[in-house]
């Protein structure tokens, strides 16, 4: 399958590397020696110099890899995540998140280069960016300060996420 280079995107092509610039970054990616890259006007396809099963799977990988890299530098990526529980906020200190998640302190976590964070509200984080991988990293370590818990449901979850509920203690 072709991948479109959607149009304010340039990609070079150096032998194994490929460069992709946009409207949001730009980003890299050294391929393996047995894919190769042509490029047909405003496509790009991916080619393998084998036909077994390791490099089947590196071709469907790499072609996805180049895929998000043209998304993310045309559209970027985004992963919100929500707050639940009484008393548990965030806020922004400059480039820095600070989070109330009822720890005795607060929880200071600064965004790698290249992702930015939003706090909207009190209770919604947006964590944005032009590539995928350190979008979605930086959204779960966020979230591993206070995973959602099952009895009550509070903690850090992804928006949409359903946390299911286990019933509390009986008493006989």
């Amino acid at each position: 399958m072709p991948i479109a280079i959607a149009p304010g995107v340039t990609v070079n092509i150096a032998g194994n590397k490929i460069e992709v610039k946009g409207s949001r970054g730009e980003l890299s990616l050294n391929l393996p020696p047995i894919l190769s890259l042509e490029r047909e006007n405003d496509q790009i396809r991916v080619k393998r110099k084998a036909n077994h099963k390791p490099a089947k799977s590196l071709h469907g990988l790499y072609a996805r890899l180049i895929n998000n890299m043209i998304m993310g530098v045309d559209r970027g990526f985004e992963k919100k995540l929500q707050i639940v529980g009484v008393g548990y906020r965030a806020r922004m200190e400059g480039e820095d998140l600070v989070m109330q998640i009822g720890f005795s302190h607060p929880i200071r976590f600064s965004p790698p280069e290249g992702v930015k964070i939003q706090v909207e509200g009190n209770q919604a984080i947006s964590v944005s960016g032009c590539d995928k991988q350190k979008v979605g990293e930086t959204a779960a370590q966020i979230r591993r300060y206070r995973p959602p818990e099952p009895y009550k449901g509070k903690g850090i979850r992804y928006e949409g996420e359903w946390v299911r509920r286990k019933a509390g203690k009986a008493i006989a």
